[in-house]
């Protein structure tokens, strides 16, 4: 497979230090993994962390700024960061306001972060955690007890990191991202298989012709596997898993997603679809964004993700964000 890199042991390191030149309102420490709002800490504000195992770019890193986090940690590709990383990241965050950990529901990212918020605690930082687990294609998959953290992050990333800029107090903003990972629901489908730098190939067997309906952002088994659908096809059924599981009351914010290797002309091809057969449900959607946001490496194919709002949050989506990935009102 040919990859746009040096070596896989450097790859990490390699994009930091590339991130951190292309946007010097970070702080990019390369060496511990950190990366940090320049403007950090902000005092009497709330402080967001969050972090994973790089290789869903632009999560988290790309999501650090004002009106979304205060700070993220990547991990080693598809790997989890250590609690090091984290009590470092909340360290340099925090005003005396507290800490939010943002943590999706991978065994590995929930062990570290809690042993995190144990070894900040101890140094005097107020810490709480919210778990995203939003996937509703499968109970369990091979890294997690219960349900994926997948494209709801980014809802719980900016709603919560726009009530913590509001200045929100720990538990109302620590409230806001649990309303958000509650009102959230994710389905993904791949088209192919990822590739990392140290495999050098695919990290599961897709064969061609077929699909994976439910895949996980690690490339982790979904429900089933299909011949090829067509994008109608594809939209009528992840849609339709979404809102067996969500059933909104209220209108919806939409996040059409592409898992990495999937262009923008497929990607709003696919969103007439969703937004079709959401027409259809009779579910009004409120806000739509589409593009690569909760990434999959190389991975072709897409994931749907709705959360239901009112108009506290619809508001706290429609504030401010300057990011690298996200940027508005600014």
């Amino acid at each position: 497979m040919k990859m746009l890199i040096n070596v896989a042991e450097t790859v990490v390191a390699d994009a930091l230090r590339g991130m951190a030149a292309a946007h010097p309102e970070l702080t990019v420490d390369v060496e511990n993994r950190v990366i940090v709002r320049r403007d950090a800490p902000v005092a009497g504000k709330v402080a967001l962390v969050s972090g994973g195992g790089s290789g869903h770019e632009p999560l988290h890193g790309g999501f650090v700024g004002p009106g979304m986090l205060s700070a993220a940690c990547p991990g080693e590709v598809f790997t989890s960061p250590v609690p090091d990383q984290m009590v470092r990241a909340a360290a340099a965050v925090d005003s005396g306001a507290g800490v939010l950990f943002v943590v999706k529901n991978y065994t590995g990212d929930v062990l570290n972060f809690d042993m995190a918020a144990e070894l900040a605690e101890d140094e005097g930082i107020q810490v709480a955690k919210v778990l995203v687990d939003d996937d509703v294609a499968v109970a369990d998959s091979l890294y997690t007890a219960g349900r994926r953290g997948t494209g709801a992050t980014l809802f719980v990333e900016k709603l919560a990191g726009a009530a913590a800029d509001a200045g929100m107090p720990l538990a109302r903003v620590e409230a806001i991202a649990r309303r958000v990972n509650d009102s959230a629901r994710s389905f993904g489908v791949a088209l192919s298989a990822c590739t990392t730098p140290a495999k050098g190939g695919p990290t599961f067997d897709l064969p061609a012709g077929e699909l994976e309906l439910g895949v996980g952002i690690h490339g982790e088994p979904g429900r089933e596997r299909r011949p090829m659908m067509t994008s109608r096809e594809i939209a009528d059924f992840a849609v339709n898993a979404v809102l067996e599981d969500l059933r909104p009351r209220n209108p919806v914010l939409l996040l059409v997603n592409g898992m990495g290797a999937t262009p923008l002309l497929e990607l709003y091809g696919f969103n007439a679809e969703v937004q079709r057969v959401l027409v259809e449900r009779g579910v009004p959607v409120a806000r739509t964004l589409v593009g690569n946001y909760v990434t999959s490496l190389d991975m072709a194919g897409a994931s749907v993700t709705l959360c239901q709002v009112d108009e506290e949050l619809l508001r706290l989506w429609d504030a401010p964000v300057s990011t690298a990935a996200l940027r508005w009102g600014v």
